[in-house]
């Protein structure tokens, strides 16, 4: 299930990194682009970031007709999560255009659905000869919390194991 994660993550981060590379945080002593997995940071770090999207994990499930195969066909469910208090100075009146911008981002850093599944843990990275799939991310309602206004999106991935599991 790692590689499946690693995989999406880092096709979120290039695909942003390309559409708009002033989207960054400062995040371990770097400028990166600002696609964060939630639980790689440390335990009451910072604040979140505004303008960022951060990466979580929910459970992965079996998909029904493929439970008795060698390799089943797996779910995992990923939240993204992203906020914003607008770029004008301190007037919060940008936030919703803002939202929108991260909104489109999203989108098309989602599209196409499917990247190579690769083990990253090594350089370079191995090639695992499947991909990892997903659909659109579905956009929740925009929450108004403080000055910010928040996001979050569920995306559902598919992917296969890299080992036989019967």
């Amino acid at each position: 299930m790692q590689f499946a994660k690693d995989s999406f993550y880092v096709a979120l981060r290039d695909r942003l990194a390309a559409l708009n590379p002033a989207r960054v945080v400062y995040l371990d002593g770097a400028n990166r682009p600002a696609v964060i997995v939630a639980e790689n940071q440390v335990p009451g770090s910072a604040v979140p970031f505004d303008n960022a999207f951060y990466l979580r994990w929910g459970a992965a499930r079996v998909v029904a007709s493929t439970q008795r195969a060698k390799r089943p066909l797996f779910t995992l469910e990923c939240v993204v999560s992203y906020r914003t208090s607008g770029t004008a100075d301190n007037s919060f009146s940008d936030r919703g255009r803002t939202l929108a911008t991260l909104d489109t981002e999203l989108l098309a850093i989602c599209s196409p659905g499917a990247t190579a599944k690769q083990d990253l843990s090594q350089a370079p990275a191995l090639d695992l000869g499947t991909k990892v799939l997903w659909r659109r991310p579905q956009l929740g309602d925009a929450e108004v919390v403080g000055s910010e206004l928040r996001r979050s999106a569920a995306v559902t991935m598919f992917f296969f194991p890299e080992m036989d599991l019967s």
